[in-house]
């Protein structure tokens, strides 16, 4: 019995790989993704902290890209190509577990407010409404600007005001299971909450999950970035404090188009490819979707 149900889970991953490969822009999506994700973890084996520093930075103020700097310099003539380098390990980190926290908390009260129906599951999307309707970014500003700079309450905020929106897809597709016949069966059977919850409902959910994490992920990036640029930083080197670095100092009015456009196209890149690879997911673990293709 094990070992068929290994087989049938083999040939369903084949099935799956073979599928997300016919999407070539997921496929480029996952490409940009390992070798951002690459570049930001072997980081520290080639520089350190001390790239950012403003003593002793190796060129002068707002350096045109060149041999020496292929991306020029900032202000404070530091490399913008090892910033933004350096900057990719919080910008990447936050984005990863902001989405992370955002898609568990979605997670539990959507399958909750699905599976209980009564009046812990009416409470349960009230809350979720009323979370909904607040503006997310200010809500975020105002939390990370009380909690204080750092990685965990910019973490903390992201996830915090970005979960609404994944309960309820998740709750919507936790009615749409339980409404199956063998689920009866196995109330019948003597199933208890927790057997249903996760031995059918989450299995079934898992896929939509998978998804919507990717999608989650570059929009906590998009927020991080946001929240940097608006004063709201984590107090470490990211690709939205470059951002807002190259506004306070004037690089526009300088001409330093570099330090602008280097960051912003980080951003897009990283955003582009998590957005690319979670429509190719959706594609492929989308029965509906599927079979339109």
């Amino acid at each position: 019995m094990t070992s068929v149900a290994t087989t049938r889970r083999r040939q369903a991953l084949s099935r799956f790989l073979a599928d997300f490969r016919s999407h070539r822009a997921g496929v480029a999506g996952v490409v940009v993704l390992v070798v951002a994700v690459v570049l930001a973890l072997i980081a520290p084996l080639f520089i350190d902290e001390s790239v950012t520093g403003v003593v002793d930075a190796p060129g002068d103020d707002f350096d045109a890209p060149s041999l020496a700097f292929p991306f020029g310099t900032d202000e404070s003539g530091r490399s913008i190509l090892l910033m933004v380098w350096w900057g990719s390990r919080t910008s990447l980190l936050i984005g990863f577990l902001a989405a992370l926290l955002s898609i568990v908390i979605g997670m539990v009260v959507g399958i909750a407010a699905g599976h209980f129906r009564g009046w812990l599951g009416a409470v349960l999307m009230r809350v979720t409404d009323w979370f909904l309707v607040l503006p997310s970014l200010v809500t975020a500003l105002v939390l990370a600007a009380i909690l204080g700079g750092s990685t965990f309450t910019i973490i903390m905020a992201i996830g915090i005001t970005t979960w609404p929106s994944t309960a309820r897809l998740i709750r919507a597709q936790t009615l749409a299971v339980e409404s199956r016949p063998y689920i009866e069966r196995s109330k019948a059977l003597g199933a208890g909450h927790w057997h249903i919850t996760t031995r059918h409902v989450l299995p079934n959910v898992a896929p939509l999950l998978l998804a919507s994490t990717t999608l989650e992920v570059a929009s906590a990036i998009v927020t991080e970035s946001t929240l940097a640029f608006l004063g709201a930083s984590a107090n470490k080197t990211s690709w939205g404090t470059m951002l807002r670095g190259s506004y306070d100092f004037g690089a526009a009015n300088e001409g330093a188009w570099w330090y602008i456009l280097i960051p912003g196209l980080a951003i897009l890149a990283v955003v582009m490819a998590f957005t690319l690879v979670g429509r190719a997911l959706e594609a492929v673990l989308n029965p509906r979707l599927r079979r339109a293709s």
